[in-house]
């Protein structure tokens, strides 16, 4: 019989640094991913703040400085008919160490973090293993039964089960979690075009005319969110992309001068939601991340947040675990501990949604109109100190997590 003490469902960031923790504070983990790697485009590549200094918690900001990476400090969005740039929000604004947003491929900083857990003698990566279900016993969950890439089944016990396997997880389907789902407005595509000199640096939001379209600093090229009606892209695909292109051009004036997207199959879609569960634990089983609650992509967020969370059950776990000693009140603590947060970034996010997004989508935002421009950038304009609340509540949530201190280097 397979047997580890906590076995972390899903290699995303959450798992990997709650692998991580909990191997540093002396837990015997197994963490289970689906894929071969972890090279997949277009996840979240955002690392905010609280992450970074999390990094640098755990003597990793020498090697993750060495990862390719730009960095966003700035939030703008160009106004009035000459496109000038206005400045919606500025991390170099906050007094903290790292007061911007780095913008890194997600396979790199996984890597990374897979490579220092392996360097810890209780940690486990087991690569092209998918959890398939839940071992529920007594009341309680078990552990996970699993299945190879190679077609191999069995099962893995486990004082704890933490999933952290995004908001597909097949958990989220217990009823006695009960989740809460909240309408969203648009899909993204994301897509890349290149970059030259004298392009907008940072993070740029265009909002013209039903176009919204966001384009983020990747030094050699723009990665571009185009949020678009929810359920219209299927609709758009039937169109020749060389009609996608000029429309582009049209919408973003400095793209006009080079090739952009090649073929549709350069478009992914993202179908965007924003739930979370009522209760993220039942007996034996805790869900972090995603898993626990889905975050639209507005900010930019989700990493971070799941981090956070994972940073949090390390800290509420790692003790009890290590000493044999864990009970219900201590996963009930990790989600009473970061609800609070959670409630305000997605509280943030449907505002920006209804208030934002929506009117954008039905025409009634266009900032290339001076004289019809909405009430956050008119306040932003004539109160500059707001320029801060937005990098605030993006970089630290209600409250900022601390990692448990054997875990720290």
């Amino acid at each position: 019989m397979e047997r580890t003490t906590c076995v972390v469902v899903g290699g995303g960031p959450a798992g990997m640094v709650l692998g991580l923790l909990l191997a540093r504070a002396g837990v015997e983990v197994t963490v289970l991913e689906k894929h071969g790697d972890f090279l997949r485009d277009f996840r979240g590549d955002t690392v905010h703040p609280t992450t970074l200094q999390l990094l640098d918690d755990l003597g990793l900001a020498d090697r993750f400085a060495r990862i390719p990476q730009s960095r966003i400090s700035k939030i703008q969005l160009p106004l009035g008919p000459d496109g000038e740039l206005f400045t919606m929000g500025d991390f170099s604004l906050l007094p903290i160490k790292h007061n911007y947003v780095a913008m890194v491929p997600q396979w790199d900083l996984l890597d990374m973090l897979a490579d220092e857990g392996k360097a810890e003698p209780g940690f486990t990566l087991r690569m092209n293993t998918e959890a398939t279900e839940l071992i529920r016993e007594g009341g309680r969950v078990r552990g996970v039964r699993y299945r190879t890439d190679s077609g191999q089944t069995g099962e893995l016990r486990a004082t704890i089960t933490v999933a952290c396997d995004g908001r597909k997880s097949f958990v989220r389907d217990l009823p006695e979690l009960g989740l809460r789902d909240f309408p969203t407005p648009m899909d993204v595509r994301w897509f890349r075009v290149p970059r030259q000199e004298g392009d907008p640096e940072g993070l740029v939001g265009l909002l013209r005319k039903r176009a919204f379209q966001v384009l983020i600093d990747r030094r050699d090229y723009f990665q571009v969110a185009s949020i678009i009606h929810k359920g219209s892209d299927a609709a758009g695909r039937s169109r020749p992309i060389e009609e996608f292109n000029a429309q582009l051009k049209r919408e973003v004036p400095w793209l006009g001068d080079r090739e952009l997207v090649r073929s549709w199959d350069d478009v992914k879609l993202l179908h965007v939601t924003l739930d979370r569960l009522r209760k993220w634990h039942v007996p034996g089983l805790l869900c972090i991340g995603d898993a626990a609650h889905a975050m639209s992509p507005v900010g930019g967020i989700g990493i971070n947040l799941a981090v956070q969370d994972a940073v949090a059950a390390a800290r509420h776990l790692a003790g009890p675990l290590r000493e044999g000693r864990l009970r219900r009140e201590h996963v009930a603590a990790v989600q009473r501990r970061r609800w609070l947060t959670t409630v305000l970034i997605q509280g943030f996010q449907r505002m920006i949604h209804e208030n934002v997004v929506g009117p954008a989508l039905r025409g009634e935002i266009d900032l290339g109109d001076s004289a019809r421009l909405p009430l956050p950038v008119r306040a932003v304009s004539q109160l500059p100190f707001l320029r801060r609340f937005p990098p605030y509540l993006l970089a630290y949530g209600a409250v900022r997590e601390r990692p448990p201190r054997e875990a720290l280097r």
